[in-house]
């Protein structure tokens, strides 16, 4: 049968309709009610004339009834693109004009053509006659920064997202499982899917406190966690007396730089769980995975391809990738999707090396983008709101290796003759330019620029030794997602 996001949540809510699917506060939804709002908002948007192939921006913080519009969307056949409700207004304008959307739902605090709150809200409606849908168009598009700055939108087919949640690709203990990323993300509802796929629940909270997350477990018995490496070390520093964790089962991790030190103290402070780490990205789902049996045996490795994947090395060192999984391409961006796609594999963007026993691990980026906390960041857009700060003559920034984050974003200023720049200055002048996780969190001062001669392009790969011989991390406020 061909495989429909739509028809994800169907199973569960036949057999076991007054089971919880989410959690979020005090709130609890059943597969039932799941169920029930899906159908309704189906028709309700049906009834706004959104059909097959349309384009629907979800702009709004993370909520339970967002749940019931991605299903509604896929059912429609029509594409749901999510968008950061922390986006700045010129971000926000940068991606409605690339998604070119039929409609823009919004919650309370963020305004669309539509409320959520309103379409759940109309009156009940008859049915419809559901579209036939080809698994591989696409349900949803995610869009992240590429290395020019411009929004690059990730197609997903049904076929690929079903793929990628199935049993057979999923990592740790079944059971239920706390996500911590916002449902702009794609961590915001492939977990959950993953979860909701085997019949679990899934308990939603508002990013990555530390509180927040072991109250989840404490409430919910949830059996899973999964933290990038930045909120397990706030985890770890959390004082946990209070709290009833006996339930967890699998204490997971994600990225290239989940030290073996990190694996070893999460180890110790939750025994009887188990730790995995996936490497992935939005474009191709789970490249490689380390399964708990190796965490301590293959230090630093982000273990062998995952189950469907074919990972080899290119000439240059860059990871290589193809699987059943891709994305279908970036929208309306054809060129972009021939590069990233030359020859039948996803191209990783990122520098590896293979062991003797197959295993792979990270070394760096072949390519600028800085990859921090989960979050894909185009240098050349943070480097012109810089340029323009107080006192600043010139400045680029690049992606420093960093424990927690993966990478961290390390400003290099030229300051004005007789000026003077801070850090905490140039996160003034970022607020409402740029995205909090774009901000940087590190800087150096210098008399100049590594540029090329000809292009005057910047040297990035020099600025990044700069930082490994001279820069020290200052504390700032930083998103995970």
């Amino acid at each position: 049968m061909p495989l429909h996001i739509g028809d994800l949540v169907r199973t569960p809510s036949e057999n076991a309709p007054l089971t919880v699917a989410a959690t979020k506060g005090s709130r609890h939804l059943t597969f039932g009610e799941l169920e029930d709002s899906t159908g309704h908002l189906v028709r309700a948007l049906a009834a706004r004339r959104i059909a097959y192939g349309d384009r629907v921006i979800w702009w709004g913080d993370t909520t339970l009834d967002a749940i019931a519009l991605w299903f509604a969307l896929a059912r429609l056949g029509a594409v749901v693109v999510p968008m950061n409700p922390g986006s700045t207004p010129e971000e926000t304008k940068a991606l409605l004009d690339r998604a070119d959307p039929a409609l823009i739902v919004g919650d309370e605090a963020h305004a669309g053509d539509v409320a959520l709150a309103a379409l759940l809200a109309d009156p009940a409606r008859t049915g419809i006659t559901p579209p036939v849908i080809d698994e591989n168009d696409p349900h949803v598009i995610f869009f992240t920064s590429g290395s020019s700055g411009r929004p690059k939108g990730v197609e997903l087919s049904h076929r690929a997202s079903r793929l990628r949640v199935s049993k057979s690709v999923s990592m740790g203990q079944t059971g239920g499982m706390v996500c911590m990323f916002p449902q702009f993300h794609m961590a915001g509802w492939y977990g959950p899917m993953n979860a909701w796929n085997a019949g679990d629940e899934v308990v939603y909270v508002e990013r990555g406190d530390p509180d927040a997350l072991l109250g989840a477990v404490h409430e919910r018995g949830v059996v899973r966690l999964y933290a990038i490496p930045a909120v397990w070390r706030r985890i770890l520093d959390t004082d946990r007396s209070a709290y009833d964790l006996s339930s967890l089962r699998a204490c997971d991790t994600g990225t290239s730089a989940t030290t073996p030190e990190l694996l070893r103290a999460i180890a110790d402070a939750f025994p009887g769980t188990t730790t995995s780490i996936t490497y992935g990205s939005t474009e191709a789902g789970a490249v490689c995975q380390l399964w708990p049996t190796d965490i301590f045996r293959k230090p630093g490795s982000v273990g062998l391809p995952a189950l469907g994947s074919e990972v080899r090395l290119a000439e240059d060192g860059e990871i290589l990738v193809r699987n059943p999984m891709l994305m279908n391409g970036y929208f309306r961006d054809p060129e972009a999707t021939a590069a990233a796609l030359a020859g039948g594999w996803f191209h990783t963007g990122d520098l590896g090396v293979q062991d003797e026993e197959g295993y792979f691990s990270i070394v760096g980026r072949a390519g600028d983008v800085i990859r921090t906390g989960g979050e894909s960041v185009a240098p050349v857009e943070v480097d012109l709101v810089l340029q323009g700060a107080p006192g600043v003559a010139d400045a680029a920034v690049a992606g420093t290796p960093d424990d927690n984050w993966g990478e961290v974003i390390c400003a290099f200023v030229v300051p004005r003759p007789g000026e003077t720049v801070d850090l905490a200055s140039l996160r003034q002048h970022c607020e409402g330019r740029l995205a909090t996780f774009k901000h940087p969190r590190r800087l150096m001062l210098v008399e100049s620029l590594p540029r090329t001669g000809a292009t005057r392009q910047i040297q990035r790969r020099i600025l990044v030794e700069w930082a490994r011989r001279d820069a020290t991390p200052e504390p700032g406020p930083h998103s995970p997602a």
